[in-house]
């Protein structure tokens, strides 16, 4: 199972969460690409800390509004989002190649994550994207969503991801932020969570409703209070092997 986390998501003098620490823990980082966060001196230091630590990077694309940190949605012309994807993608390639490695996955970020899993015109715009850079990237989102659809449709590969502390709907679908009960906080509650996911491959609704969640890689918060030391319980509890989904396993 690959652990995953959003990283390099401050802004000049402003940082978000504790890269480094994370870096300790995570097998995949999500690196912030500088239209939703990030710029090029974070992107920079966080891919020469993940390529020191043998973690794979990926692009974490989102919508150009550092404003809204990307949790806004906007509606986008076909071409500008692919473009705006695209560019992204090759801006984060320039600091892997000088950190020693090259991007390794695509992920969305925040509300382009949550359209793209439910609109089809955004989620045709990031394969495009995708395709038109490397068709060999894995695009690294939610089981059963329209993107995780389309990118399979496209000969992509789709990896599924689940989310450790974060609600699920009946549906699948994640409890939006502005509800309550959209974060689980309890650590041991979140190890059990993580420990179904990898091993049953299933998870509690906030219902009660057991749903399906086929995924290969988990994506653990780094900005909400206490991300840390809740990594670090989800690694040390997961009863499975922990290595990238996007590198093979060295015994195949």
């Amino acid at each position: 199972m690959d652990l995953n986390a959003d990283l390099g998501e401050g802004f000049g003098a402003w940082r978000l969460g504790d890269d480094d620490a994370l870096l300790d823990v995570v097998t995949s980082a999500n690196v912030a690409c500088g239209f939703h966060a990030g710029d090029p001196s974070t992107m920079h230091r966080v891919c020469r800390a993940a390529v020191g630590r043998g973690v794979a990077i990926g692009a974490q694309v989102g919508y150009r509004d550092l404003a809204g940190f990307g949790r806004r949605r906007i509606d986008y012309e076909f071409g500008e989002l692919r473009d705006d994807v695209l560019y992204q993608i090759g801006a984060l390639e320039a600091f892997c190649r000088a950190a020693g490695d090259r991007v390794r996955y695509v992920k969305p970020h925040g509300a382009l994550y949550n359209t793209a899993a439910v609109d089809r015109g955004q989620a045709e715009a990031v394969v495009a994207a995708v395709l038109a850079y490397d068709r060999a990237l894995p695009v690294l989102c939610q089981p059963g969503s329209v993107l995780f659809e389309v990118a399979g449709a496209a000969g992509l590969t789709a990896v599924g991801e689940g989310f450790a502390d974060r609600g699920y709907l009946p549906d699948g679908r994640l409890v939006p932020r502005s509800r309550p009960d959209a974060l689980v906080h309890e650590p041991a509650a979140v190890v059990e969570r993580v420990t179904r996911m990898a091993v049953d491959g299933e998870v509690v609704a906030v219902d009660g409703t057991v749903i399906a969640v086929p995924v290969r890689s988990i994506c653990l918060h780094g900005d909400t209070p206490g991300a840390v030391e809740l990594a670090r319980a989800v690694r040390a509890g997961l009863p499975v092997p922990v290595r990238p989904f996007s590198r093979p396993d060295p015994g195949e």
